[in-house]
């Protein structure tokens, strides 16, 4: 990926962190995880609290993928409402879902706590209503949220009010939800990798990993220039799943996106006076935040090719100013993207074959459920399958068109309902 993708913002401010050489001899070990995100490093660590010997790879570096580049919005749930949840799959399986997906913001403040992660954690998020339709459906979700699953952090914000939260985007109102927030992706991923590290875990980056072989009683990867023998392997590759496992890989499709990051600003305080995370409610959204100097995130936009616009930085910036005009001359300081994988239903997927197991999909939702998906498949490796039976029996399907017509056909169906935001 050419480097003018992650002239990130957070590369730029990342803690410390001494990279781990590659892998280059045969390892036995308990459980190999593939994938250096939240996701990965989430199992392996849980996996070595557990007692187990753990190696992980990262083809890359400690959070590479969209674990190091995304918007930095911790949003409760997952991308279905509670009432579609509820009405799909009953109450007793909702449930279970809500009971894992909105809880997953109490683990990843555990995690931050426990490890004194410096990751500029902030409180607050709020769901902007783009349309008044949009506004009368989430009063309907907040009722339901707080009548019949006990959630009653979440706050509704009359149009007369957004100004509270936002001064920009002429939204219909919202939803805000003091259990939201946001915080610096990067430096939570590496707080999570040396927690890692403390407990045992062998972390080798730059060590591209192949095609998991199960042998009778373990399985065999290729790594870099060494090998590794595990009892369990957990596949953690979201967007490169498919370079693993490629009957994996027809689940999800990759979505770019791309974000940008202000110059600081001396008025930022005005146009975020409650300094929330906010994403707004089109299919093609808006989300931005505050850094904690001050500086706008602002993430606008996607596109459904890997090459990325001429100018990222021009891309993302007319959505901006559509929210606010007043920063149509601001500074700049960071451009990058990356992809989002997202499955045909936007629900995460999660399964096992025989003794690899795998979490991938999170469909741009994910700063908080990767944390759950990783500790459960940690829970699962030992024997514990009932949380991670949860999220493994969600239903799902392969995109439709094989190899060469899977993207194509998503693109398609993907600019259907952008257009929509238009109408």
């Amino acid at each position: 990926m050419p480097d003018r993708l992650n002239d990130s913002y957070y590369r730029a401010t990342a803690h410390g962190w001494e990279t781990q050489r590659p892998l280059d001899y045969a390892l036995d070990c308990d459980v190999a995880v593939i994938g250096g995100g939240f996701t990965g490093l989430s199992a392996a660590l849980a996996c070595a609290e557990k007692g187990l010997k753990v190696a992980l790879l990262e083809a890359q570096t400690i959070g590479f993928g969209a674990s190091g580049r995304n918007g930095g919005q911790l949003i409760p749930g997952l991308r279905w409402s509670m009432r579609e949840i509820d009405a799909e799959f009953g109450r007793e399986r909702a449930k279970a879902i809500f009971d894992l997906a909105w809880g997953a913001g109490a683990r990843v403040h555990d995690r931050i706590v426990r490890h004194d992660i410096p990751c500029d954690l902030k409180s607050g998020h709020l769901e902007a209503a783009y349309k008044p339709g949009h506004f009368d459906d989430m009063q309907r979700e907040a009722a339901f949220l707080a009548r019949e699953f006990g959630w009653d952090s979440v706050e509704v914000v009359a149009p007369s009010d957004i100004n509270t939260h936002i001064n920009g985007g002429a939204y219909h109102g919202g939803l805000y939800d003091a259990k939201g927030g946001h915080f610096h992706p990067l430096n939570y991923a590496l707080g999570l990798a040396k927690a890692a590290l403390a407990v045992g875990v062998l972390i080798f980056e730059n060590t591209t990993a192949q095609t998991p072989v199960d042998r009778a009683g373990y399985v065999e990867i290729a790594a870099g220039a060494g090998s590794l023998n595990a009892r369990h392997v957990i596949i953690a590759t979201d967007n490169w799943t498919g370079d693993i496992a490629p009957e994996l890989g027809r689940y999800t499709v990759p979505i770019m996106n791309y974000n940008i990051a202000t110059a600081p600003l001396p008025n930022a305080d005005q146009l975020l006076p409650s300094d929330a995370a906010v994403a707004d409610s089109r299919f093609v959204l808006n989300y931005f935040r505050l850094s904690a100097d001050k500086r706008l995130i602002f993430g606008g936009g996607e596109k459904y090719v890997r090459r990325p616009p001429a100018d990222i930085a021009g891309f993302v910036r007319k959505h901006m100013v559509e929210v606010f005009p007043s920063l149509a001359q601001t500074k700049i300081d960071y451009a990058w993207g990356g992809a989002v994988g997202v499955t045909m239903n936007r629900l995460p997927h999660m399964g096992r074959k025989g003794n690899v197991f795998y979490a991938h999909g999170f469909s741009g939702h994910g700063a908080l459920v990767t944390t759950v998906a990783g500790e459960v498949m940690a829970e699962a490796v030992l024997g514990t399958m009932s949380q991670f039976d949860v999220f493994a029996s969600l239903p799902h399907s392969r995109f439709p068109g094989g190899k060469w017509l899977a993207r194509p056909l998503a693109t398609l169906g993907l600019l259907y309902y952008a257009m929509r935001d238009r109408l």
